[in-house]
């Protein structure tokens, strides 16, 4: 066991077995992220080393889509080239491991057998900053455990979506026939996300009026010279139909992304995000913590009197704040 409280995961360990692919000390580390462990900056030094490898594919999309039948069907195209495949499902708003997401286990039980697939879902539980605060942490120890591949799909709608494309190399976003899903991906900005468009349930009417649609779209958006252009796909995921073409464009965005250089830009701009939030939790415990009812209380009072303008409050908590 590491030196130290009394129940101290055995830190070292349980990275070496995760990087052997042992399931369970996969499981482990990924519970210590999301419990906000005081084990978890050991993890994080241990895991460093080993993580960067992993292509992150962000899968969103409104509800009916098929998000975890295309996700399960994409995990056999990507284990049918022989790649170690993570999923992560998170639900940014529920604090259970239930529901919807545990339907995303039972659906993708195709795989449970398959040592090469390791299948997570992760609620935020609350953490400030949500996703960006824990997400980013359990892909690292999906990435240190020697995944090729590691699909990220969200359950939630509205800002979830923008969020997952952050931590994303690639993103796909997931349509229907029959849901409006053209005006809808207009108006909640995910035109201006997308990698990769999937039209799912292609097998029904109007699956070609979306498809004109979207093309539509995407000639109006401004795009700088030498962009990557996003493909348009039509898929039956239930049947797998179209899936194969999803997984061989995901392999050709990444070789752009590489030669453009965009793809450290993506992960520069992950990771500095990622630092921010810590920060800004650990600031916030700071405050808690050392300001209780001492400067940070006193400093909201004299704001709503008006002898201070929130400006120079933050200031001067800023300034009164440790380092």
């Amino acid at each position: 066991m590491s030196k130290g409280r009394r129940g101290s995961p055995d830190v070292p360990g349980l990275v070496e077995r995760a990087r052997a692919g042992d399931a369970r000390s996969v499981a482990r580390l990924i519970s210590l992220v999301e419990d906000a462990s005081p084990d978890l900056r050991e993890v994080m030094a241990a895991l460093a080393p080993h993580a960067g490898r992993a292509h992150i594919v962000g899968i969103t999309g409104s509800p009916g889509v098929g998000k975890s039948t295309s996700t399960n069907a994409l995990v056999a195209a990507l284990r049918n080239e022989g790649k170690r495949v993570g999923v992560l499902a998170v639900d940014p708003s529920s604090p259970f491991s239930g529901g919807a997401l545990l339907g995303d286990r039972i659906r993708m039980q195709d795989h449970a057998l398959d040592r090469e697939v390791y299948i997570r879902s992760m609620a935020s539980r609350g953490h400030l900053g949500g996703l960006s605060w824990a997400a980013p942490q359990a892909l690292r120890v999906l990435d240190a455990a020697g995944c090729d591949v590691i699909l990220v799909e969200t359950v939630g709608v509205g800002q979830s979506e923008v969020e997952i494309a952050g931590m994303a190399d690639t993103t796909l976003v997931l349509l229907a026939p029959g849901m409006g899903d053209g005006i809808q991906a207009a108006k909640a900005g995910i035109l201006e996300i997308g990698d990769l468009y999937v039209i799912n349930k292609s097998d029904r009417d109007g699956a070609d009026q979306v498809r004109r649609e979207l093309r539509s779209m995407l000639a109006l958006a401004e795009r700088a010279e030498g962009a990557w252009k996003p493909d348009i796909i039509k898929t039956v995921a239930h049947t797998g139909e179209g899936v194969d073409e999803v997984a061989t464009a995901i392999e050709r965005h990444r070789g752009w992304l590489a030669d453009s250089g965009q793809l450290q830009v993506r992960r520069t701009r992950r990771a500095r995000d990622e630092v921010e939030a810590i920060a800004v939790t650990s600031l916030r415990e700071q405050w808690r913590d050392v300001h209780e009812r001492t400067e940070l209380d006193e400093l909201a009072e004299r704001v709503v009197a008006g002898t201070l303008d929130p400006y120079a409050a933050a200031d001067e908590l800023l300034a009164a704040t440790p380092h």
